[in-house]
């Protein structure tokens, strides 16, 4: 097929093919561009010429596989970059003003975009509009301080772990507005409560905080005496220890699959000694969960039994405290040895509510002629000027003892037997202590030289009670 015969041109009457700006001339050059592409569409399929069964390949004039250099190539070859042509690169001053030009918005936008000013979640323009805004309008620079001023109170550079304590204001908050259905007794509160604040600290412990090593510190014949443990083995000592009161309510005891011969080992001591001794491996962090439940179930039962139970006698060996006293040691104890485990981890721990801390002191106070008693029998209390032994019931020679601080109080405590009756007209010393001082001495972990206390009257009475104090303290 020839090229006129595809393409073939169609005049109108007038010397005009229908398009606007083509005469004649255009007519002639149009035809002969298309009777030229026709020719090499027809070449190239039908393979007439030099070329013939090599149609693939387009035929220069040197013979098959030369390139038409009439012809441009079907792909482009890339540009040359500035760098490569050696002409000189613009200059950077020559390329303007860089800088974003404010946007122009209207007063109402700009005021709906000082929050996101304020947190810094602008865009470069939008951030320089609003600040050429706030130079010439009061009260958006008004609001724009106190928004920032806001802003830096939501960042506070505060520890993000909540309070230890937070648990028990909400509580508190709740009882407050409704009472529960089983109330919990007053004096099993402080225990609750220390439970609670160990167990918030323990909750994001990771392996190396439950492997801290732990000094365990107490007095014993007027020296100091320590144990080294474990965070982990602190925890197994409270679960063994709090399980005294356990059994005395019929709960389980977790020495109950100890091994007959160290089960028989009887004090806090001796069962503490008895758990670690019966592990395969020192406590780690599956010791949590028992003493968790350990711990809620007794606080459930003392619930559901009520004030009532609380005359209930539990041993701890060598004697006996009614349970509502128990429940309180158990409370300072969890307290105690949280601020171990504390310092241990390098963690703040602050002391239990005022209303807790003076229930233990309290408790602390009402043990010292005991333990006086014990100290005159075991020869390390110097006899006073009159008789030890006076009847039950009347006043002997009295100590009186002045704690200072929101959990404060004054406590007589009678020095010459148990039995004796605290008088302010037998008062022959005075002491004064900080609330969490006098506490620490009687863990143990304060010794009587080192209490900072307010002393006047009998010196020798006084380094008796003090004594006497750390001597509460236990393992």
């Amino acid at each position: 097929m020839s090229g006129t015969g595809r393409f073939e041109a169609h005049e109108k009457p007038g010397g005009h093919d229908g398009r606007d700006g083509f005469g004649e001339a255009g007519r002639r050059e149009e035809h002969e561009g298309f009777e030229a592409a026709a020719g090499r569409d027809e070449r190239e399929h039908t393979g007439d010429g030099a070329g013939s069964g090599s149609g693939d390949v387009p035929h220069g004039p040197g013979g098959p596989g030369e390139p038409d250099p009439a012809r441009p190539p079907r792909i482009p070859m890339p540009r040359a970059s500035v760098e490569d042509s050696g002409r000189p690169l613009p200059d950077l001053a020559d390329l303007g003003d860089l800088l974003p030009v404010p946007l122009d918005l209207s007063h109402d936008v700009l005021k709906s975009l000082l929050g996101a000013w304020a947190l810094a979640a602008c865009s470069t323009a939008e951030t320089a509009a609003v600040e050429v805004h706030l130079g010439d309008c009061g009260s958006c620079a008004d609001e724009a301080r106190r928004l920032r001023e806001a802003v830096g109170l939501l960042h506070q550079p505060e520890s993000l772990d909540l309070d230890p304590a937070l648990r028990t204001r909400v509580l508190e908050t709740c009882l407050d507005r409704r009472p529960p259905r089983i109330p919990l007794p007053e004096w099993a509160a402080p225990y609750d409560a220390e439970t609670a604040r160990l167990d918030a600290l323990l909750q994001d412990f990771g392996d190396a905080e439950w492997h801290a090593p732990v000094r365990l510190r107490w007095f014993e014949a007027d020296g100091a005496t320590s144990r080294r443990t474990t965070v982990a083995g602190v925890i197994a000592h409270l679960l063994s220890v709090d399980g005294l009161i356990a059994a005395a309510i019929g709960l389980e005891d977790p020495l109950a699959g100890v091994p007959a011969p160290a089960r028989g080992r009887t004090g806090p001591a001796g069962r503490t000694e008895a758990f670690w001794q019966a592990s395969h491996f020192p406590p780690t962090r599956s010791v949590r969960a028992p003493w968790r439940e350990q711990s809620h179930g007794l606080v459930r039962t003392v619930a559901f039994t009520g004030s009532h139970a609380g005359g209930l006698a539990v041993s701890y060996g060598d004697f006996e405290l009614p349970l509502h006293d128990a429940m309180l040691d158990r409370a300072f104890e969890c307290w105690v040895h949280a601020e171990d485990i504390a310092e241990a981890v390098d963690y703040p721990y602050e002391p239990p509510a005022p209303r807790h801390l003076n229930r233990m002191i309290d408790l602390a106070a009402r043990m010292l002629p005991v333990a006086l008693a014990e100290r005159r029998r075991a020869g390390l209390s110097t006899p006073g000027p009159t008789a030890h032994l006076v009847p039950a019931g009347t006043p002997g020679r009295t100590l009186r003892l002045e704690i200072e601080g929101a959990a404060g109080g004054e406590w007589l405590i009678p020095l010459d037997s148990p039995a004796a009756v605290g008088s302010a007209d037998r008062e022959v010393a005075h002491v004064a202590l900080d609330g969490v001082e006098f506490c620490k001495l009687a863990a143990g972990h304060l010794s009587p030289e080192e209490a900072a206390a307010g002393q006047d009257g009998d010196r020798q009475a006084i380094k008796d009670v003090l004594y006497a104090a750390a001597g509460l303290s236990r393992m």
